[in-house]
């Protein structure tokens, strides 16, 4: 059962730019493997991870409509980079560039999940926030958290339309 989650600090988290923090989830999003990086990062112990949704460390900042993205560009077996902002157990947060891919048994169906997070680029994360402000904004403004996941969508496809690029290539961009 996942804990309640405290109030964001404002207050930013870093860690060292050659460290990676990694995790495994099944096909549902629960983590099954968490690494150290992760765990001193997030500020979560091993147990407290494994066994959870990896949302336990979603930031109330991040658009939902990126992670429905995420989720179903994994779920049709690709990959996918992102800029996102999680929050650790205190409530600080930190910004990662992740790396989503599936992990496929024998017969070529999806078991579970591997991310891999690195320390983001300053300027990047700036560019990032600025989006994800718009985003946020365009999804609050909806009568409803359904609506507003495709509002918020419809507003990250008409950015990418304007720049004439898919959605990887906006990403690198950044």
């Amino acid at each position: 059962m996942a804990r309640p989650k405290v109030p964001p600090t404002g207050v930013e988290r870093s860690w060292p730019d050659t460290a990676l923090i990694v995790s495994k989830t099944d096909p549902k999003g629960i983590i099954t493997y968490a690494n150290r990086t992760f765990c001193e990062v997030s500020q979560y112990a091993e147990h407290e991870l494994v066994g959870q949704s990896q949302n336990i460390v979603r930031h109330p900042d991040m658009p939902r409509c990126v992670f429905q993205m995420l989720w179903e560009t994994i779920a049709a077996g690709e990959e996918m980079f992102a800029y996102m902002i999680n929050q650790a157990k205190s409530g600080d947060h930190y910004w990662v560039f992740a790396h989503v891919t599936p992990s496929f048994d024998a017969g070529r169906r999806i078991v579970g999940y591997h991310s891999s997070r690195r320390v983001p680029k300053r300027e990047a994360v700036n560019r990032a926030a600025a989006l994800y402000r718009d985003l946020n904004a365009a999804e609050a403004a909806a009568p409803d958290p359904k609506s507003g996941m495709a509002a918020g969508r419809r507003a990250l496809d008409a950015v990418l339309r304007t720049k004439g690029v898919a959605y990887d290539e906006f990403v690198f961009s950044l």
